[in-house]
């Protein structure tokens, strides 16, 4: 964890009564200036000491990956709960406040750097930050933000983690039951997987995830492509997909592309790690390239995915490929194998938060057992939880609207106002308005989110005990 480097204040010097005026002009207020002008001009990018820092195209492919994975391909599902002409909108909408909320948040992390005369700042450590320099009232709650950051961080991808494991157990269900002509539960199979996630959750070392990652974006690649062709290998007909779905659908959708789109949190290691940091914002800058690209293949594959496959598709669009062809089952089997090569990378991040949490509680001898013993117990909860809930639909709404609109959406937009409060919040206090409304859609994706997906998950138990 970065620490705040506070510039030590020269130690003041006790003047006889009759001390010279013209010494204490040219001294001391020289001195206050000369302060005052090296706080302004801090630079935190020049003091950053990055070991192997990332260029500006190798920060756009970070970024791109963290957001290209399964959530792409649960856009055709957002549509359904949209229809074509108000999915297209508000993917297109969702997708912009989404850029812009990661927007005011690196922006306000570079301005506290520059107060706090620090180099850089995490996600939890920045707004840990912005309410210690905040107003007085609520400087207390600064060490209370920093933990609800790191734990809602963690929440986040634990939960991920479940939908990645209904995800990889969903995909070779469906084509180990049709080619063995089985009927076997999902539920069968994320324990047949519980090995192999086990396997990928306890690599430790970023660098020994690298040829996994690669494999997977090869095999995911691959699965887009095959996805592709069978998405325009027949005529499209459009007549039939309504423009507008229903009100009670919308927070599903809302929900799903929000899950899908945002990244928030390697946004800020991502920025952190670059050669040049100043490239990330700014027009058009790694993150308005990235995000204008995944916008664009976002809109197209929710589109053509549900023009095509209709009312009948499913979580995942690879799912609705057709069983009886050898390619479509390929697709399937590499887009399960790609999502459980990624499971690492995934569980790497909540891990290394909670790892630093309890590192220093144990011994250092009882290190290794202890990390084995924690990740193994993490992911059978997941299983467990993935077992509990083998749909992906609701799952996906459920964690996009816990999860993904509190720290994507509402923390970004309540850390700049409290940076900015109470003189720089703009003409008329525009800022806090538009805050306050980018809060409120938040807290609607937030709760109405959760209640549909919620409810959709208690259908799907009563159906199953009938």
């Amino acid at each position: 964890m970065t620490k705040e480097k506070t510039p030590s204040a020269p130690p003041s010097e006790e003047k006889p009564i009759g001390f010279n005026l013209s010494e204490f002009n040219s001294t001391t207020i020289l001195t206050e200036k000369q302060k005052l002008e090296d706080e302004e001009d801090y630079n935190p990018f020049v003091h950053r000491v990055v070991e192997k820092p990332n260029s500006t195209g190798g920060a756009l492919a970070h970024l791109l990956k963290s957001s290209l994975g399964t959530g792409i391909l649960a856009m055709p599902m957002a549509f359904k709960n949209a229809g074509l002409l108000f999915g297209g909108i508000g993917t297109i909408v969702v997708g912009i406040l989404c850029t812009y909320c990661v927007h005011i948040l690196v922006k306000t992390s570079h301005d506290v750097c520059k107060k706090g005369r620090v180099p850089s700042l995490g996600f939890a450590e920045t707004v840990e930050k912005v309410f210690a320099l905040g107003p007085q009232p609520i400087q207390k709650f600064a060490n209370a933000s920093k933990l609800f950051v790191d734990y809602a961080l963690m929440a986040t991808y634990y939960s991920a983690a479940c939908v990645y494991i209904v995800f990889i157990a969903t995909s070779f269900a469906k084509v180990i039951n049709f080619e063995l002509e089985l009927d076997w539960d999902v539920r069968i199979y994320i324990a047949l997987i519980f090995i192999p996630v086990l396997i990928m959750g306890q690599i430790r070392i970023l660098k020994y995830l690298v040829p996994f990652s690669a494999i997977a974006n090869l095999f995911i690649i691959v699965t887009f492509a095959v996805t592709l062709y069978y998405m325009f290998n027949v005529e499209l007909e459009f007549h039939d997909k309504p423009l507008f779905s229903s009100f009670g659908q919308l927070p599903l959708f809302f929900s799903t592309v929000i899950f899908a789109m945002e990244g928030i949190g390697v946004v800020m290691p991502v920025e952190n790690s670059m050669k040049k940091p100043q490239h990330f914002l700014g027009c058009p800058g790694v993150l308005n390239t990235a995000m204008i690209t995944v916008i664009v293949l976002y809109a197209v594959m929710g589109f053509f995915g549900y023009v095509r496959f209709g009312d009948i598709v499913e979580g995942s669009i690879t799912l609705n490929l057709p069983q009886t062809e050898p390619l479509a089952q390929t697709a399937q089997i590499l887009i399960a194998l790609a999502i459980l090569f990624t499971f690492g990378l995934q569980f790497y991040v909540p891990m290394d938060i909670l790892w630093r949490k309890l590192e220093h509680r144990i011994p250092k001898e009882k290190h290794n057992i202890s990390q084995i013993a924690i990740r193994t117990g993490i992911i059978l909860i997941c299983s467990a939880v993935a077992a509990a809930v083998p749909n992906l639909e609701p799952f996906i709404g459920l964690v996009g609207a816990l999860f993904f609109s509190t720290l994507g959406l509402l923390v970004p937009a309540v850390v700049e106002t409290i940076f900015k409060w109470p003189d720089n919040l703009g003409p008329l206090k525009l800022i806090l308005v538009k805050n306050i409304i980018v809060g409120i859609f938040a807290i609607f994706a937030l709760v109405s989110g959760s209640i549909v997906s919620i409810s959709e998950i208690v259908e799907i138990y009563r159906g199953e005990e009938h």
